[in-house]
């Protein structure tokens, strides 16, 4: 073992060993970021055979290793920096993200004991509170870093299931669920993320606690359902334990009337969750922030940065309101956060996670917030959302092209609909032209469905990408459904 150097430290030998490999690896990376396709094209069969793990007695020794993984992983990657990748919430990273990876990597800290991560985290308490007071809320640093969203929508989920037994006298964290749980119901719209119902069922609620809220014309959650749903669960003795507002639906980015239901929670004192996880980046916008008013009225909020904040996966965070509320899932253990700790002031953020080892994520959004400042940020996020309604409009001026849905954030909703196509063959046409298109390695379009209609979708995050190079892809769209149309 000490003839190859695989472990990280401060010796010489070792320091050479990482310079090598990391050298070698990014510029694996730079060669790999010249190249001109998206993606080559490979099918999951072609993969399957040429992928296939080489673990011998001897071992291959870095560098070896680092080509072989250069070979069946980078070069066969999706290139989601190319102008032509839009089909989802992925985005982009900031060069700062990853250099921020680089220092995350090699200090590997964990952040469930302040004495495994001393300066991260400060830092992470630090951004909590500042994010806290970005979103509207008192001074506190009730909030910890996550995976994403779903884990923060568990995090508020959870946190309103406990409270709401809490408010009835029973802790759910020593005793368990008890009663009718038939009965326990959560309110979230049509077009809210699928963790509300995965994370429903993980806690013993089942998909069927979910009640699903009708949206208007642009995916946003109606306010006069939610009224009447409201009624309709108290008329059959069910008895409601959260509302689920959305930012940023996946879809459409359409964002719930925050201020409104949050007005009918506090009146059914029902517990609100916001899950922000794409339009909370608007918290940062000069020219959209309006967007998000009532969020500060949440009881707990779901944010990502890795969606346009373009942090490289994964980033995100969960913000509490009221930092009682952390006292629901509390649990003491004498090797991380022991009691002693705690009465000489020492952090311990591992109260405050699902998790117990977590990554220093945060440090990818303090050095991006640091390097770009206020207005490059603000102007990377508010591009998108002009973007799409520029390609909006040129849409609208196409005639093989329709489009679905008014733009709200950075998404756009359309799709092929040629003349002599019938109706009933529009959406085959959509989802064939979308899968052609990422078969050839040329683009990734993204394909769903709203209100019924099969269209594509494309997600505008990449702030390199502009109105001409959304105009090229939608050429080879409508070219790429054409060429179907002839073969059949």
């Amino acid at each position: 073992m000490s003839g190859s150097h695989p472990i990280l430290s401060g010796s010489a030998a070792s320091i050479a060993a990482y310079q090598q490999a990391i050298t070698q690896s990014t510029q694996a990376v730079v060669d790999w970021l010249q190249q001109p396709e998206m993606y080559r094209g490979k099918t999951v069969a072609e993969l399957r055979d040429s992928i296939q793990l080489h673990f011998n007695a001897e071992g291959l020794g870095n560098q070896a290793a680092i080509a072989r993984a250069v070979a069946l992983f980078l070069k066969d990657s999706l290139a989601v920096h190319h102008p032509q990748c839009v089909a989802h919430l992925h985005c982009p990273s900031l060069v700062i993200s990853q250099a921020a990876e680089v220092l995350i990597n090699a200090t590997n800290q964990s952040m469930d004991s302040w004495d495994q991560s001393p300066s991260a985290t400060i830092i992470e308490i630090t951004l909590v509170e500042w994010l806290r007071g970005l979103v509207g809320y008192q001074p506190g640093d009730a909030g910890v870093f996550t995976s994403g969203g779903t884990q923060s929508n568990l995090m508020g989920l959870m946190l309103a299931r406990d409270a709401f037994f809490a408010r009835r006298g029973h802790s759910v964290q020593q005793q368990g669920l008890i009663g009718d749980l038939s009965k326990i119901k959560v309110l979230c719209s049509a077009q809210a993320h699928f963790s509300v119902q995965k994370n429903m069922a993980l806690m013993g609620l089942g998909y069927q606690s979910v009640i699903a809220v009708k949206t208007d014309n642009v995916a946003r959650m109606d306010v006069h359902d939610l009224a009447e749903k409201l009624a309709q669960a108290t008329a059959r003795g069910e008895q409601v334990m959260a509302i689920v507002a959305t930012a940023g639906t996946t879809d459409a980015g359409a964002i719930d009337p925050l201020a409104e239901i949050a007005a009918m929670a506090a009146e059914h004192q029902i517990w609100l969750h916001v899950d922000a996880a794409w339009g909370g980046a608007l918290l940062l916008s000069e020219q959209y922030r309006h967007y998000l008013d009532g969020l500060e009225l949440a009881d707990s909020v779901t944010l990502d940065f890795h969606k346009q904040f373009f942090q490289t996966i994964s980033c995100g965070a969960f913000l509490l309101k009221d930092a009682r509320h952390y006292d629901l899932m509390r649990y003491q253990a004498a090797y991380l956060n022991s009691d002693f700790d705690e009465a000489q002031g020492v952090p311990n953020l591992v109260s405050k996670s699902l998790q117990t080892t977590r990554r220093f994520d945060a440090l990818k959004l303090w050095m991006g917030l640091e390097a770009l400042g206020k207005k490059q940020y603000a102007a990377i996020i508010d591009n998108g959302i002009r973007l799409a309604q520029d390609v909006a409009q040129f849409i609208t001026g196409c005639l093989d092209l329709e489009l679905v849905m008014k733009p709200q954030l950075a998404s756009v909703l359309f799709r092929v609909r040629p003349g002599q196509v019938p109706a009933a063959d529009v959406a085959l046409l959509n989802q064939q032209t979308a899968d052609a298109l990422l078969a050839s390695g040329s683009a990734n379009v993204g394909v769903t469905e709203v209100n019924g209609i099969t269209c594509l979708k494309l997600t505008l995050l990449n702030p390199t990408v502009c109105l001409e190079d959304v105009e090229v892809l939608l050429a080879s769209v409508v070219q790429t459904a054409r060429q179907l149309l002839d073969q059949r």
